[in-house]
């Protein structure tokens, strides 16, 4: 810590004291300083390996575009290290969400929504300078934009289902193929890549961003579907009031048709939000299910209230059970609830606290108009 320190302030031209450990993750330090004149800073540090060098390309070059997350103060591509402005403590989304104020929690999914959507619409214009940006930083990793992560995924929930015993239903790895990017060419926009409450600061100046290790350039199918699954690849899931959900989806939705307008045409909009479905329930398969079998366990180490492993999969599943266009891949969702959820003695998942009063059944998957 002490080395990091020492490093940020010859970076940022003036000394750094008093650290706290923010928390971090496996992939970087997060360290608030206080600074010579009083202020403080944010000092963020990524490990050698090459997840955490790909965070780093994507945060500084993502926050290099002065989008909607805090200042760049300054980076430093060899160590691996940047300084960035402290937002401050503001609460995140999830603090409102696993809070008791309904009509707080409410403003701030609508807020997160919206400047989601604006961020998404603005940004088409710097494609390219965020990929020169990428360059500029790069650690010789690609971006999750030039990543096949959704085929490399596919691959793996083939196996998985294999190695738990089932038999893919007939026409499943074509449907997972076709899937493709999710609209990604069609309908790009940036986004920070984790979206999940708990890097959603609700300011007195609106929605600040934070935690833009996968920034880069989306299908806004992907970032719309966090507002119906809800929270796609997060640990804050719960349900969501059914009409609370198609608001804060339509509010998203209101701000990418400014600059997609055929998406305000609805079978095009369905059938796209199932496409992004398709893929986010595939990425909770992969990444929860395997820890899941053996025994269930907490989606976040040390934050409560929080769902288990069981009840999110679960809940994924049976959300993806109608989707219009993927008769293999709703087979695979009856199949995985019969044959492995069915022994799982977990209650249903639970709606958010902050609107437990209004709890209602989770919203169900919609498809194109007919």
């Amino acid at each position: 810590m002490d080395e990091i320190i020492r490093a940020a302030g010859a970076l940022l031209g003036q000394p750094l004291r008093d650290p706290v450990d923010l928390g971090g993750s496996s992939r970087s330090t997060v360290l608030r300083c206080r600074t010579a004149t009083g202020g403080s800073v944010i000092v963020k540090a990524f490990a050698d390996e090459p997840e955490a060098r790909r965070a780093y390309t994507g945060e500084t070059a993502g926050l290099s575009l002065g989008l909607a997350g805090p200042e760049l103060l300054a980076a430093d591509v060899e160590r691996r290290l940047l300084v960035m402005a402290d937002l401050g403590d503001a609460p995140t989304l999830a603090d409102l969400l696993l809070g008791t104020d309904p009509k707080a929690a409410e403003r701030g999914l609508l807020e997160w929504a919206r400047g989601l959507g604006r961020l998404a619409a603005s940004s088409l214009p710097r494609r390219a300078e965020f990929a020169a940006l990428w360059q500029q930083h790069t650690q010789g990793l690609p971006s999750w934009e030039d990543e096949p992560w959704q085929l490399q995924n596919a691959d793996a929930f083939l196996d998985l289902l294999t190695e738990c015993g089932l038999t893919a239903p007939p026409g499943l790895a074509e449907e997972l193929t076709a899937v493709g990017t999710a609209g990604g060419e069609r309908y790009p926009g940036f986004t920070p890549g984790d979206t999940c409450p708990d890097n959603n600061l609700i300011t007195a100046d609106g929605l600040r961003l934070i935690d833009f290790e996968a920034a880069g350039y989306q299908s806004v199918f992907l970032t719309a579907a966090y507002c119906r699954m809800p929270f796609s690849s997060c640990w804050c899931v719960h349900r969501l009031p059914a009409d609370l959900a198609r608001r804060i989806e339509e509010a998203y939705r209101s701000q990418v048709v400014t600059q997609y307008p055929e998406l305000a045409e609805e079978t095009h909009w369905q059938a796209g939000m199932a496409q992004a479905v398709v893929v986010w329930t595939v990425d909770s398969t992969v990444h929860l299910l395997r820890r899941s079998l053996p025994e269930d366990g907490w989606t976040h180490r040390t934050r409560r209230p929080v769902p288990t492993r069981r009840q999110v999969l679960r809940h994924r599943w049976t959300s993806a059970l109608e989707l219009p266009g993927y008769p293999a891949f709703t087979a695979t969702m009856r199949l995985l609830l019969s044959e492995i959820a069915a022994g799982w003695d977990v209650p249903e998942l639970p709606g958010y606290p902050a609107f437990r009063d209004r709890s209602e059944p989770a919203l169900p998957p919609r498809g194109p108009a007919q």
